[in-house]
Parts: C-alpha cells; structure tokens; sequence
C-alpha cells in the first residue's frame, strides 16, 4: 500500500471511529467510580472506616468502596489531586496503556506493524473501552501489568515476571486467575514471584491499614451485596445470564458453580494448549475472559479480553470470527440498552442475545479463538 493511500486510510479510520465514539459514548458516566473511589478516600483520610462508606444509586441502592486495602494505598495520593486534575491523568494512562498493549499484542502475534495504528483507534470504540474511560476505572492499568509479565518479561526470560501478575491480583483479586494459570502451565517461577508480591503486598498493606485489611478480609470481601446486582444488564457473567432468564427470582446457585466449573475446566484447557503452541495471546486472552465468566458481577469495562481474543483470531485468519466478534464488541450491550433498573426479561430469544452479548461472546471466543502457533503475518 502506497503511504498516501495509508495516510488517508488511516484519517478515515480515525474519523469513522470517532464518530462511532461519539455517538455511543455514554456521557451520562462523568467518571462516576473515580468519583466514588476520591469519595470514599476522602472519607477514609477524614478518621472513618474505609468500608464503611456508601453513597445512595438509583440502581443499586447504594455504592461502596470495593476493591482491597492495598488498592486504596495506592490511590490515595491521587485523593489530594484536583478531581480533573485526576480525570485527565487517568484518561491519558488508559489511552496509554492502551498503545502499548496493542504494540506488545501486535509484536506478539507477529501482525505488520504497520497495522498498528489503524487497530488502536478501532479498539478505542468498542465498548468496554467507551465504558472504561468516561467511567474513571483502572482496569487498563491492571491490563498493562498482565500483558507485561506474559508478552515482554516472559519472551526475555527475566526473573522479574510475574510481579505485574501479582500486583494486579493485590489491587483487584480477579487477576489472581492468572496465577492459577501460571501453575498449569508450569511457569513455577513466575507464578511464586506473583504469590509472593500479592502477598507481601496485602501484608504490608495490613501493617499500614491494619484497620481496613481487618474490615476487608473479614467481612467486605464476603458481603455479596456491596459489589451490585446481579440480574442487570450490565452484568455480563454466566450469573449475569442466569439470574435474568430466572428474573425476579435468584438462580439456582448449584446450576451456576456447576458451569462456571464447567467453563474454567475448559477454557483453561484450551489456554493451557494455547501456552504449548506458542500463542501466548491467545492463551492469556482465554483465561482472562475465563476469569470474567465465572466471576459473578462482571461489567463491560472487565471485557478487555475481547481485544486480544479477537486480534488473536485475526492472525490466525479466521475471519468470520474476528469480524463478527468486532461487530459485537463495537455494538455493545448497555450503548443500546439500559443497565436495568428492574430485573429485564430474557424471555424472547431476540432479548436474550441482545441482554448477554458479552457473555455469549466470551463463550464464543474461549471455545473457537485458534490455539495453534501461527507464523509472522509480516512480510517478508
């Protein structure tokens, strides 16, 4: 392809997906979790009990501060920011880490790099990116960390690798299942090092805020009904779905362990296969998205995974499934439906696909993204 031509390839690209950014971007979020994560600091510096905060929702009653104590630390200099101030920092890091993943998933997958910069403006539209950042949430910092202990200390052998792993897993837990899939795959080192670091992590933690770690790993972590409901739309997990085709009423939880068990069996299988192969991407874009079913409240903003899975199918050729699974991504669950105020039936087979999109796509892509190791797609 001729460099004009690239070039004006690339203004079309980048013009089509802002038009799409702004016509889905919800701007009703006004960074709504930074606000509540600045909030509940600011009550925590005041002499309050950190998981003791709660600020009235029209959807969920009421709103906590939810993720560990160690988060909390590592928040807590940015609670003496201005709250734009802060916005803008955290906006430019998720733009950022988003760059740099794409490059590392790219280096990966051996894609032409000179594809690159049509890929990041095209992730940036999908939904879980459109959710991420007007919402104020740090998942792609936790992304960055991931991807660098698999996709760059990994290759380099470096015996720093699986300390990202492990502060992922002390900020936010649900990373913890790339340890388990650090174990399966034999990776003893790494996967020690990422224990080790979330536990000195959480220790420290404990010495510095004795308090909170008390109140977190004793009885926040265990109250269910601090992190949200689980029948509405945004929640996008096997109980996500389960819960509304059920909905007023709760699922049944045995149905519910029986196939999140069912689904971690497998697709840790096949990411496990994937590691054999060669295809790292593949590999950690499963288990992540493993990680995100089983989970029980998993909103769009988690669903990351899909760019890996699909640029991961993209390298393996398999169209249909990367363009189809694209579509989806970029069309969204909660861009065209509300989150739910009230249980939403899934009675109708047109409601149901259109209510847990997201979580027949993880399905899809956990079961059909190729495994194989596939050569450079550079030329030559």
């Amino acid at each position: 392809m001729q460099r004009k031509t690239r070039y004006a390839l690339f203004a079309l690209v980048v013009a089509a997906s802002g038009w799409v950014f702004y016509s889905l971007y919800n701007t009703g979020h006004h960074f709504f979790d930074l606000k509540i994560y600045m909030r509940a600091l600011d009550w925590w510096t005041s002499g309050h009990d950190l998981y003791d905060y709660s600020q009235p929702d029209f959807l969920q009653k009421y709103l906590y501060f939810t993720y560990p104590p160690f988060a909390a630390l590592l928040l807590l200099p940015f609670s003496l920011l201005p709250l734009g101030l802060v916005e803008v920092l955290l906006t430019i890091g998720t733009v950022a880490a988003t760059i740099v993943t794409t490059i590392w998933i790219f280096r990966a997958l051996k894609l032409d790099f000179k594809w690159v910069i049509f890929a990041i403006p095209l992730i940036l539209i999908t939904e879980p990116m459109r959710e991420t950042i007007p919402l104020g949430q740090i998942n792609m910092l936790l992304v960055l960390l991931v991807l660098m202990d698999l996709l760059v200390l990994r290759p380099r052998g470096s015996r720093w690798m699986g300390v990202g792993i492990g502060l992922a897993t002390a900020i936010k837990l649900l990373p913890g299942i790339f340890i388990l899939y650090l174990l399966l795959t034999r990776q003893w080192r790494a996967a020690i090092t990422s224990m080790v670091t979330a536990v000195a992590a959480t220790v420290i933690t404990a010495v510095v805020a004795p308090r909170a770690s008390w109140d977190f790993w004793t009885a926040a972590l265990w109250d269910t009904t601090r992190v949200g409901r689980t029948d509405i739309t945004g929640n996008q997990s096997l109980l996500g779905l389960l819960h509304r085709l059920v909905a007023p009423a709760e699922p049944n939880r045995v149905i519910w362990v029986a196939l999140a068990l069912a689904v971690l069996a497998f697709g840790l299988w096949r990411a496990v296969i994937a590691h054999r192969n060669g295809n790292e991407v593949a590999a950690l874009a499963i288990t992540g998205l493993v990680g995100s079913l089983i989970s029980p409240i998993t909103w769009p903003h988690h669903l990351y995974w899909f760019v890996p899975a699909l640029l991961a199918a993209l390298a393996a050729r398999a169209w249909l499934l990367a363009i189809a699974g694209y579509a989806v991504t970029v069309y969204g669950v909660v861009s065209v439906h509300d989150y739910g105020v009230a249980a939403q039936p899934t009675d109708s087979v047109k409601e149901f696909l259109a209510r847990n999109a997201f979580t027949l796509l993880s399905l899809a892509l956990i079961a059909f993204v190729p495994i194989r190791h596939y050569p450079t797609t550079q030329p030559d």
